[in-house]
């Protein structure tokens, strides 16, 4: 459960951008989205690798 506390002289409009922050830190959203279907344990491998060779990519063309 996300507990916010809202200070003296804080704007509710702070505070629920602090809640949705928190919020999206938990990653129930992405974690509900990827129940939605099933995925082969393959696949997701498949797709992890292919996320790790782009990142590794990236960081390359980086340091250069």
């Amino acid at each position: 459960m996300i507990i916010v506390n809202v200070k003296d002289n804080e704007s509710v409009d702070r505070a629920l951008k602090r809640f949705k922050k928190k919020f999206e830190r938990t990653g129930v959203l992405k974690e509900l989205r990827s129940r939605t279907f099933f995925e082969k344990p393959s696949v997701s491998k498949r797709k992890q690798k292919e996320r790790a060779k782009y990142k590794q990519q990236l960081f390359a063309n980086d340091n250069y």
